[in-house]
């Protein structure tokens, strides 16, 4: 395996470049907002339908631009500042949470740009600022590469690119006004590239195919897109790369931004699982305790501990890496595997710490009405994000031994 199957290349991850600026606030969302969510979420749920009310008050408390600097527009916010807000966001609303972090990783990657003085991309930055949502279309049926390759087809014309190609697991599809994809060029058919540009709703050929109705997360909307003979300005592209070269600038800017990001949001549903299996445990009572709370079973007693153990070691682990990659320290060589773990290990603690709440809680939990029945079907798909676990496992053991 390359560095190029993971997508990116350490040295242009070691380090996020932050605008200094004065401390942002705690918390942007407040609490009665949290709460309407997580009211919500029952009915986005079971109606599968698309969070645009959540989506309405997070732009209107300026969420959609969180991380742009002041001096831009936006509230300032830094990645660790983002990565506590988001995982406190799971914990009121999944699916809101992540499919919002389709949008928030895109802006990341533009503040980190900022802050390190490139303006080539002011035209996206305003668009954020007015409230315009981006969305991610990199999923394609068939391609196991992410971002290395790509079955959708970059056809250079004068001007620009046209574009042909099927993307999958588009989230915010209902809401978006640019996608950003990556797309194969094969003009020259010895050097073929990979080119990131942004697609317009309003392009002609852009088309949604609605196909989400999963098990879980079911509020992200995150259905097809299908782009034939869509035409893109040469303005709007962001990067483009020999195959098998490592992205840079931008595109290289959004994995210290989006791999934390997905390891926090299913820890915050781990911790909203655990904390209404506790809840439950210690109002429950059980005829073989002679009507004292299940709390008192020693079995109850243990997997609470480790559940709590569980988090507490991944919190503390991403807490740790947000916090370096904000203070722009060095990480070495071990910057790509320190956020692959960040992703790995969060969705992999969530999993089973939620799991485990279901065991603390009893049966009650299988119950549709029940919250946790819900929690449980939306922390499974944090294992598909890619890279996936085998990817993952794949990079981290070659490097490990030394075979890179």
């Amino acid at each position: 395996m390359t560095q190029t199957d993971i997508g990116t290349d350490r040295a242009d991850i070691a380090t996020v470049e932050t605008a200094t600026e004065p401390s942002a606030p705690s918390y942007v969302l407040p609490e009665d907002t949290l709460e309407r969510f997580r009211e919500r979420a029952v009915a986005h749920d079971r109606d599968n339908t698309f969070f645009a009310d959540d989506l309405e008050d997070l732009r209107e408390l300026g969420y959609l631009r969180a991380v742009i600097p002041r001096s831009h527009g936006g509230l300032g916010l830094s990645l660790h500042e983002l990565n506590l807000e988001q995982r406190r966001l799971a914990s009121y609303a999944p699916a809101t949470a992540l499919g919002i972090n389709m949008h928030l990783y895109w802006v990341g990657a533009l503040a980190s740009r900022i802050a390190a003085g490139d303006d080539s991309l002011q035209w996206l930055v305003d668009e954020v600022v007015a409230g315009r949502v981006i969305a991610a279309g990199h999923g394609e049926p068939g391609n196991d590469l992410a971002i290395d390759d790509s079955l959708t087809i970059a056809t250079p014309v004068e001007g620009g690119y046209r574009l042909d190609g099927h993307k999958i697991f588009t989230s915010l599809s209902p809401a978006w006004t640019w996608l950003g994809i990556h797309a194969r060029d094969n003009s020259d058919p010895e050097h073929p590239r990979i080119v990131h540009t942004f697609v317009s709703r309003e392009d002609v050929g852009v088309s949604t195919v609605e196909t989400w109705d999963t098990l879980g997360v079911r509020a992200t909307a995150s259905h097809d897109t299908v782009l034939k003979d869509v035409f893109v300005p040469a303005d709007r592209t962001v990067g483009v790369f020999e195959l098998g070269t490592p992205p840079d600038d931008y595109v290289a800017a959004i994995f210290p931004w989006v791999l934390p990001l997905l390891g926090n949001i299913y820890l915050g549903v781990a911790r909203r699982a655990l904390d209404l299996a506790i809840a439950t445990a210690t109002s429950r009572r059980a005829l073989s305790l002679g009507n004292e709370t299940v709390a008192n079973k020693p079995f109850i007693q243990y997997h609470v501990a480790e559940a709590e153990l569980a988090l507490e070691a991944t919190t503390g682990q991403l807490d740790n890496l947000t916090a370096a990659l904000t203070a722009g320290e060095d990480l070495g060589d071990r910057v790509l595997l320190r956020l692959f773990a960040a992703k790995e290990n969060g969705t992999r603690t969530a999993r089973s710490v939620t799991d485990a709440a279901l065991d603390i809680a009893g049966a009650g939990s299988l119950h549709r009405r029940n919250e946790l029945e819900r929690l449980y079907r939306d922390v499974r798909a944090g294992a598909f994000h890619p890279p996936n676990s085998d990817a993952i496992r794949a990079y981290i053991g070659t490097f490990a031994l030394g075979l890179l």
